[in-house]
């Protein structure tokens, strides 16, 4: 109870606390109207932003995170009774980025859009909840015609983190293989194949042989506003018997296996970090500061044991798996709190036949497509709202 009152009363005040920059854009007034179908609720903007949702339950609660926004009004004259809101609450997180958290009364299935200028009025944030019970008996209202506003049409931002280098060679084959090779040009195929589908854009952490720190390769995954990260290795086992592909996504609490374990303890090496310092919560309350990083990280480890588990399908029919579920370990190349992350053992190098197989360029050519394959699979089913995929599915429904 002194956790949640301790929240309440930060978020209370937080729409007149937080600083902001004067060119960031604003969210400067709230509106709602209900109908027997639907509870619209519309913020309007001084600029166009990017945002992102995402729903919690045990309670009900939506996210909206607006990137590089900030509050300069309130919500209190929003009059909740009597319908799936409970309440609004908000807080600064990240770089100069806003939260905004609706408690929910039941869930709700969300119908969200930007809206450009026009008619007089600026940049809206439209918001449009069903009650889920509802949804079985009855059609979503459509949202305003693509003819009628103007879809950002964005690209999906993948950045891929080729494992180790320069200094750091990674695992060694008996042969001499070295991990940091292999995984380069695994992630460069994997780079190649995104840049020529339209809708994706890909960063590499390192496009050569240079080493980067751990804390460095998160910090740019969300520097770039990813939309999802991917490292990519080919380690070394305990057993040199142990040989095919594995999955990985974060896990705060213990390893779910002691494969798991080892591969986490090896690659965190030194270079460890903590999650709550990308949230920029020094300042916070150590209480508050634990409320905020839950929220994020339970909804960023979820979506990457999907996207996790999507990926793994696809590599089932390329390559031999290591493990047929995804695993997770406390690795800190994954501890961003907001972009979904996975780690991709593409084999072990330390096994004879994965190492044969892995320094051969038709292999990675192969791994490459397979990661490709998983990755484009998961935001067909799941792409962000902005995106141009997104886009693309608006118009394909218009059609039918």
């Amino acid at each position: 109870m002194h956790r949640r009152h301790l929240l309440n009363l930060f978020l209370a005040s937080a729409a007149f606390a937080l600083p902001f920059s004067v060119s960031a854009t604003q969210v400067r007034n709230a509106r709602l109207w209900r109908s027997d179908e639907k509870l619209r609720l519309v913020f309007d903007l001084s600029g166009p932003v990017r945002y992102k949702t995402f729903t919690l339950s045990a309670p009900e609660r939506l996210i909206i995170d607006l990137f590089g926004a900030s509050l300069s009004g309130d919500f209190s004259q929003l009059a909740l009774a009597d319908t799936a809101i409970r309440s609004i609450r908000s807080g600064h997180f990240g770089q100069g980025d806003t939260r905004i958290v609706l408690d929910l009364n039941n869930p709700v299935l969300l119908n969200s859009f930007l809206l450009a200028p026009q008619d007089g009025q600026g940049h809206r944030l439209v918001l449009d909840l069903v009650n889920a019970k509802q949804a079985s008996t009855m059609a979503m209202v459509p949202r305003e015609t693509p003819a009628n506003r103007t879809h950002p049409k964005r690209d999906i931002i993948v950045v891929v983190d080729p494992g180790h280098g320069g200094k750091d060679p990674g695992a060694i084959g008996a042969k001499g293989e070295r991990e940091k090779d292999v995984v380069l040009s695994i992630a460069q195929l994997l780079a190649k194949r995104l840049k020529r589908e339209k809708g994706f854009d890909v960063k590499l952490v390192r496009n050569d042989d240079f080493f980067v720190p751990l804390r460095k390769r998160v910090d740019i995954a969300r520097q770039h506003k990813a939309d999802m990260f991917i490292s990519v290795h080919a380690d070394a086992a305990p057993r040199l018997t142990a040989s095919g592909a594995s999955v990985y996504c974060l896990s705060e609490g213990g390893a779910t296996s002691a494969t798991a374990r080892f591969m986490a303890q090896r690659e965190n090496g030194a270079d460890l970090l903590g999650a709550t310092s990308l949230l920029n919560l020094k300042d916070k309350d150590p209480m508050l500061a634990g409320v905020i990083l839950d929220m994020s990280m339970n909804a960023t480890i979820a979506a990457s044991l999907q996207l996790g588990s999507t990926v793994l399908g696809s590599l089932q029919g390329i390559t031999t798996l290591h493990q047929k579920r995804v695993e997770q370990a406390g690795f800190a190349v994954l501890k961003s709190p907001d972009v979904p992350s996975i780690l991709v053992e593409t084999g072990f190098i330390s096994n004879a036949r994965d190492s044969q197989r892995l320094v051969t360029a038709r292999h990675q050519q192969a791994i490459a497509d397979g990661l490709f394959e998983g990755l484009q699979r998961y935001f067909q089913k799941n792409p962000p709202i902005d995106s141009y995929i997104a886009w693309q599915q608006e118009q394909q429904k218009a059609q039918v």
